[in-house]
């Protein structure tokens, strides 16, 4: 796992130019990049999210498309449209932003739901279909989503069909006093994203996303993934709990991340760290449970604190 160390490393290290201070959220970042999963960062405004895929994006030489959604915002603003030529007497497609590689939808809780719902066909089968003719979408393929959790005037809630289509949810949140200083001395003269290069082709990285596949997970590993998201169905607080998906994600998260840190097999530490972000979005705590501020990442620490971690088994 030596050459996908060395791919994220290169990434987290060129990114880190441009958000200083922020080393975990980068991590996870690339993590949801090599299991090919899409992310949701839910943060206040001015923190550097948009800043975040734009670099990322530069590291890798992908192609890079911006969504502002807004409420008047209609499917086809993000797809394409088929538009008539007069000269040919033919429908020609335009494809719209999402025709990206590395898509950053900002606010896309703004948008009304059925412009929302235009995004769930990409983000699960990589592909638009737009009048009947299905388009696929490059590889590698990955939706930055940002929503500001502080004002809700003028918003619409992500369904959870959407949200279960996030492989993590991240929050990058304010910097240290002496990053912030580090900050303001970074873009004294000009901003440090418009010096980034990149580190690696997009072959390199398209082979080390099948290398993590190769990742071991043991029979024990797979079990305690699995009981971490039965027991968020069962938890009297919790309304309704993490779909097999959120299996999938922290099954698939943990792969990256041990492939990350130089390890060809996953470790209960991997599952550990991942839990918040892979499985919090996906769970919807109860009425009376929010009237007491209870919320989700604390009940998934709560879960993740009371299930046993799996210990060594002797094999035959």
């Amino acid at each position: 796992m030596k050459e996908v160390q060395s791919v994220a490393g290169r990434i987290i290290e060129n990114v880190e130019r441009v958000i200083i201070g922020k080393h975990l959220e980068i991590q996870q970042t690339v993590i949801g990049l090599l299991s090919q999963g899409h992310i949701l960062i839910e943060d206040v405004p001015g923190v550097g999210k948009t800043m975040l895929a734009k670099s990322l994006s530069r590291s890798i030489g992908c192609t890079f498309k911006r969504i502002q959604f807004t409420p008047d915002m209609l499917p086809s603003d993000v797809t394409g449209v088929s538009v008539f030529n007069q000269k040919t007497r033919e429908f020609e497609f335009r494809p719209g932003p999402i025709h990206a590689q590395i898509v950053v939808t900002d606010e896309i809780n703004r948008a009304t739901p059925k412009t929302q719902s235009a995004l769930l066909e990409a983000m699960e089968e990589r592909q638009v279909t737009v009048d009947g003719t299905t388009y696929p979408l490059e590889k590698p393929f990955l939706v930055l989503a940002t929503q500001n959790p502080i004002e809700y005037e003028g918003t619409f809630p992500l369904p959870e069909a959407q949200l279960d289509r996030f492989l993590l949810r991240i929050s990058l949140g304010y910097p240290e006093k002496d990053d912030e200083i580090r900050v303001l001395d970074a873009q004294q003269y000009q901003h440090p994203v418009d010096q980034i290069k990149q580190v690696l082709p997009v072959a390199e990285l398209l082979t080390a996303q099948e290398k993590i596949k190769e990742v071991y997970v043991d029979p024990l590993i797979k079990v305690y993934i699995v009981e971490l998201v039965r027991q968020t169905r069962r938890h009297p607080d919790v309304y309704l709990g993490s779909s097999p998906r959120g299996s999938l994600a922290l099954y698939r998260a943990g792969q990256a991340r041990a492939a990350v840190l130089g390890r060809d097999y996953v470790i209960p530490d991997d599952i550990k760290a991942l839990a918040p972000a892979a499985l919090a979005h996906r769970v919807i705590i109860g009425p009376a449970a929010r009237i007491k501020d209870v919320d989700a990442k604390s009940v998934v620490q709560e879960i993740i604190n009371s299930v046993p971690v799996p210990g060594a088994q002797a094999r035959s």
